[in-house]
């Protein structure tokens, strides 16, 4: 049976009407599960493994059967391990709407022989059921879970592990992991800073402020999950030592209810506390000999102890407000926690007869700003380098009679243009809370009336909209938020042409052009989320493979690319950066398809994993903006990526050895369907000679 959905085209702006059929949710599911970076994942495979072997013996040295239940299942590897390392039988539960990971399960278990010894149960855990002609014959002793996320409980884990306490395993069960301890260190980093508040920007001599309401927000709720070993320990200053919070003891009743705990310490420093970094580790045994950190790499003596993965990072939190520390002051830092968040408080020691363990409110956007900006988006909008770049472009295209509109999601550029003297200024914005939050900005500045904000699409917008008068500057920067890969901002080029008709015959448009350009590179570690797994720990898991080959059909715009923040996986640049293709904005887009062929030199030797795509936007002859790379490839292929947006990865299916002796070129053919607004691509390896002949 296949059915039609409907997609709002993040590049056309239309309403694509997808068919699909019932392998779609299967692919989905695949697609978000980040399997093949825990497969791929030495460090948690072996402890977990040492972990179970250690429980298993420990249950045998009882003289007791081992039954287990692991809970989680995924592929069945824990299971799998619990039975080689002798016990007699494991349930293992993979949750009921994940249907096809837990047809996988069985697939891997068979393939292994061990379908005589473990029972996949395709439920909930809370809905299994022990007893005669229930799903688990008799409780449990030894309880194997991976139920973590990089907020340790976002996957839901405390209900879980309470309801198992309480309904499927034995009093004094063994638990592997035996416990977890989340840590937590106030920082001041303005870095990490401007990724949650807008700080004033100097405009023509003109101090625009953020909005009092975005000052006083607490933020977004959500915690920030980054590869924390990315940021430099240079960009921070630590105001308090690395603490433990609390921890949970999972071979015993966990509790689910929200609770508190709170940590005093001594300030080391004096400066303003404005966010927690945090991370957790896992005791697999209960004397703390097998241990799985959590921890950056930059917090370790051994760097190269350090254990990369992806499907558990570390977090940042933000404090509600900034709070001014002096050092040598005693402080109290509180984390709180319902089911699936933890959230952070600070504030001076805790004053004697205070109740202790209240839940403090969980922090919420009030402002609407934070709903409306991203992270990444509010760093942008941070980056003086950046708003330079288009304050100084805006100054060269402006004349004191311009009539101006800005076609991008929650952008200041109306505002900048109105400040340098445009004559008249009207913003095109995609939703109502965007426009809210631009006239926050407008109004805490004394600037209301000053500008137009409109929320229309632009087919809908007429000359009456405004006041009768053609535009003679058209900008953008170009953002929206529905944006995923690079090339799907190319909605401004879209957003021009639907407004053709209200431009005057010599208007500029800013930026005139986008580029999209391409690289071969050689990846640190994040080749390890689409690699083959084959075996695991010495299992066969090669039917995982399929799946996970499976998992760009997520992003069906191209079938091929997916989005990537590459400041947070170091990587080396293999060919130089060239130009793939260039969208002239000046111009209508056109009908036919728009063909780009090519091939550029490996000019340095190593492992090629793949290609990474990214537009950079011409504001004017001189002036460019990158989402992609920026400044130069150091000699080894050194390289830099822009933290606001997300460059676009193409995988090859296996990796290519590049060799530097000018005898290998990567080929590349792409071609951008302006109906569709997709762009395919195809790269192949070829040598040299053969490209210089075609030359």
């Amino acid at each position: 049976m296949r059915t039609f959905c409907g997609r709002a085209n993040p590049t056309t702006g239309a309403l694509d009407w997808v068919e699909e059929g019932e392998e779609y949710d299967y692919h989905q599911e695949i697609a978000r599960s980040c399997y093949a970076d825990m497969l791929h994942d030495r460090d948690r495979n072996e402890k977990y493994y040492r972990g179970i072997q250690a429980a298993v013996g420990r249950v045998k040295a009882r003289g007791e059967r081992a039954v287990v239940l692991d809970i989680g299942t995924g592929t069945g590897l824990l299971s799998m391990m619990a039975v080689s390392a002798g016990a007699d039988y494991c349930y293992a539960v993979e949750v009921s709407v994940f249907r096809p990971m837990a047809e996988a399960a069985i697939h891997i278990v068979e393939r292994n022989g061990f379908s005589n010894k473990i029972k996949i149960i395709n439920k909930h855990s809370t809905e299994v059921t022990v007893g005669p002609g229930g799903d688990m014959e008799t409780r449990a002793n030894i309880l194997v879970t991976e139920l973590f996320d990089t907020e340790l409980i976002g996957e839901g884990a405390l209900p879980s592990y309470e309801h198992a306490h309480l309904h499927l395993v034995q009093e004094g069960c063994e638990a592997v992991p035996h416990r977890a301890t989340v840590y937590a260190q106030v920082v001041q980093s303005e870095q990490l800073w401007s990724w949650a508040q807008l700080q004033p920007v100097e405009v023509a001599g003109f101090q625009l402020l953020p909005p009092p309401e975005v000052v006083r927000c607490a933020g977004a709720p959500s915690v920030c999950d980054i590869q924390l070993s990315q940021v430099s320990p240079e960009s921070f200053t630590p105001l308090s030592p690395l603490s433990a919070m609390f921890s949970v003891d999972f071979s015993r009743l966990v509790k689910s209810a929200p609770q508190s705990h709170s940590c005093s310490f001594v300030a080391q420093a004096s400066g303003q506390a404005q966010v927690v970094l945090s991370w957790w580790d896992l005791d697999m045994d209960p004397n703390g000999t097998i241990v799985c950190s959590m921890a950056p790499r930059w917090s370790y003596s051994e760097p190269r102890r350090y254990a990369w993965r992806d499907h558990w990072m570390q977090s940042v939190y933000f404090l509600p407000g900034e709070e001014r520390v002096t050092e040598g002051e005693v402080l109290q830092l509180t984390v709180s926690h319902d089911d699936y968040s933890l959230w952070f408080s600070l504030e001076p020691h805790r004053q004697q007869g205070r109740e202790k363990g209240v839940v403090t409110c969980r922090p919420y956007c009030s402002c609407q700003a934070h709903l409306v900006w991203t992270r990444p988006r509010f760093g942008e909008l941070n980056d003086s380098k950046r708003t330079d770049c288009y304050i100084r472009a805006l100054r060269s295209v402006l004349k004191a009679d311009s009539v101006c509109l800005s076609i991008s999601d929650g952008s200041l550029l109306p505002i900048f243009t109105h400040l340098l003297g445009a004559d008249k200024v009207y913003s095109l914005e995609s939703a109502a809370m965007s426009k809210q939050v631009i006239e926050q900005v407008l109004e805490a500045n004394s600037l209301k009336g000053a500008l137009q904000v409109l929320t229309l699409r632009p087919e809908q917008l007429t000359a009456a909209d405004l006041g009768g008068r053609q535009v003679s500057v058209l900008v953008g920067e170009p953002y929206f938020s529905t944006s995923l890969l690079p090339w799907h901002s190319l909605f401004f080029w879209y957003c021009r042409t639907a407004v053709a008709r209200l431009l005057r015959p010599d208007a500029v448009i800013m930026p005139r052009s986008g580029t999209l350009y391409l690289a071969a590179v050689e990846f640190q570690d994040l080749w390890r989320i689409r690699a083959p797994c084959g075996t695991c720990e010495g299992f066969d898991v090669t039917p995982m493979d399929y799946m996970i080959q499976q998992q760009s059909l997520d992003f069906r715009e191209t079938r091929e690319a997916e989005p990537h923040s590459l400041w947070e996986y170091p990587c080396r640049v293999l060919t130089p950066p060239c130009t793939a293709m260039t969208f002239d904005f000046t111009q209508l887009v056109p009908k036919e398809p728009l063909n780009s062929k090519g091939t550029t030199l490996f000019v340095r030797s190593g492992r090629c994993h793949g290609v990474v795509l990214w537009m950079e936007y011409h504001l004017t002859d001189d002036i460019t903006v990158s989402t992609g790379l920026i400044g130069p490839v150091g000699e080894q292929g050194a390289c830099h990526w822009t933290p606001h947006r997300k460059q676009a990865v193409y995988f090859f299916p296996s990796p290519w050895n590049s060799p530097s002796d000018g005898h290998a070129a990567l080929s590349y053919s792409l071609m951008f369907e302006p109906s569709s607004g997709d762009i395919r691509m195809d790269f192949c390896q070829t040598r040299a000679v053969q490209w210089r002949q075609i030359q």
